[in-house]
């Protein structure tokens, strides 16, 4: 299969360079690597392949901007980002197409991620007029203690490939509206959504320098060249928990303001007094947005003894009749995984499970002979001692797991490194508190299997990291705080 005229069309309107000091450039390498859509294996795009040096480049040029961008108003980094946000919902379908060939979910799901993604500039437009400093007199009645906030710096923000769009506007958003200069780091496997980006963020008027934009297939010489260097004073990355350990250990030589959004592996829990008429769709959201590619995707389905029969052959029969095809397709509902390695992970947690006792209740197997599609999956009878358990799947694989009370449902969900989010269906007011008190992890779904909002906080706990993205805490994490004594007297 080759690409249309229309997706010819989309893909041609993407610079493939770097974006530096507000020019695109070609790399100092000389060297460019190639982007494959995941449905057909086939090369849509060559990109720039920086190296160490356009690294530096990036950073000076968002080091020669900091002071500056500083110094403007909040009005006017505001304005920026509302017509970034503008910009972007004006491209809604060709952004969303664009993200559909480079990283395969169906176009009605991409176009849900644009305007996602754009939320994040309308709402960061409007918390960067709001940034607020105190006033107050200290308890001894001898000074007054004056606070203000600061942005912290350059930022270096890495980004994964499964939400190519949201997961740069979710960083890029907060670090412009506090006054920090940016290098983007986009996932190799998805670089065009970024690069779009830039386009229509110069289009709104960013200064020069402001935002810098780096695609490589060495992201490890690129990363370590610029976290060595203390001119930087932010990382924030989003990706697994292993390399987010070896990025943290890296970043203590410069002590560097980090925010670790990592992995997941999340229980969706259906208690005895759920209604399936709400878990059911429930948890196929949780489960399969993004084709299960997701960090905040149900890993862990644990049903109530009394349910999981019944529970389990519903969701086995709506997975089973969902439409598996390359996103464009009409009516496609599961798009490939993204790579070779992403399915073979797949299918080796499969076949761990079935060898362990697992029973495959529908799909189970790769489908078709190109690309990278795999089934969606329900099984059942799954041993915790199995891999899939412990190890996060990011594929289409829903496990179910049973459970006699809720302390066994609890002890269950929180048997696990991570801790990003959980989901719950109940309709018990008191379970729902008490829930949310007993569950170890930073988001909580109760009765929906969506939690992702521009204005709430994204974050985790345990291995699945630190910081919040979004919400009225999301620009903290781009501000220092500044304590003034005033003595009065």
């Amino acid at each position: 299969m080759t690409i249309n005229a229309e997706e010819a069309r989309v893909i041609a309107g993407v610079p493939t360079g770097l974006w530096i000091g507000g020019e695109w450039r070609h790399a100092r390498t000389g060297k460019e690597f190639e982007v494959e859509d995941p449905a057909t294996g086939e090369v849509i795009a060559s990109v720039a392949d920086a190296g160490p040096e356009d690294a530096i480049d990036a950073l000076d040029a968002a080091a020669h901007a900091q002071a500056s961008w500083a110094a403007t108003a909040p009005r006017y980094r505001a304005e920026i980002l509302r017509s970034a946000f503008e910009k972007i919902m004006a491209q809604q379908d060709d952004l969303a197409l664009l993200m559909t060939l480079e990283m395969g979910k169906p176009v009605a799901e991409s176009k849900g991620e644009v305007a996602y993604a754009a939320e994040f500039f309308r709402w960061f437009a409007e918390e960067a007029v709001r940034i607020k400093g105190e006033y107050y007199r200290s308890p001894d009645g001898l000074t007054k203690v004056l606070t203000s906030r600061s942005p912290v710096g350059p930022s270096y923000l890495i980004t994964p490939w499964n939400f190519p769009l949201a997961m740069g506007t979710r960083k890029i958003g907060p670090a412009l509206a506090a006054g920090c200069t940016v290098i983007l780091k986009p996932a190799e496997q998805t670089p065009l959504c970024s690069l779009a980006l830039g386009s229509i963020l110069a289009e709104a008027g960013l200064p020069a320098g402001v935002l810098n934009i780096v695609t490589t297939s060495q992201p490890g010489e690129v990363t370590d060249r610029l976290i060595e260097d203390s001119r930087l004073r932010k990382l924030s990355f989003t990706g697994s928990t292993e390399v987010g350990k070896l990025l943290m250990h890296k970043s203590s030589t410069n002590l560097l303001r980090l925010s670790m959004e990592l992995g997941g592996n999340a229980p969706l829990i259906v208690f005895s007094d759920a209604d399936l008429d709400k878990a059911i769709p429930g948890a196929i959201f949780a489960k399969m947005r993004n084709g299960g590619e997701a960090c905040t995707s149900a890993n862990r389905i644990l049903v109530h003894r009394e349910l999981a029969d019944v529970f389990s052959e519903r969701l086995a029969e709506e997975l089973a009749n969902m439409k598996v095809a390359r996103g464009t397709t009409p009516g496609a509902q599961v798009g490939p995984l993204i790579d070779q390695d992403a399915l073979s992970k797949v299918s080796g947690l499969l076949a761990d499970a079935t060898a362990a006792g697992a029973k495959v209740l529908t799909g189970g197997s790769r489908v078709g002979d190109h690309g990278y599609f795999y089934a969606p999956t329900v099984i059942a009878g799954v041993p915790r001692s199995a891999r899939i358990f412990r190890e996060e799947i990011f594929g289409p694989v829903a496990p179910i797991y049973t459970f006699d009370d809720d302390d066994e449902a609890y002890a269950a969900a929180n048997d696990t490194n991570y801790g990003l989010v959980s989901y719950i269906f109940t309709e018990s007011f008191r379970r729902v508190h008490q829930a949310i008190d007993a569950l170890q992890s930073g988001m909580v779904g109760v009765n929906q299997g969506l939690v992702s909002n521009a204005a709430a906080p994204f974050g985790g706990v345990k291995h699945s990291g630190f910081g919040r993205e979004g919400g009225f805490e999301g620009i903290d994490e781009y501000l220092d705080v500044k304590y003034a004594a005033l003595n009065l007297s």
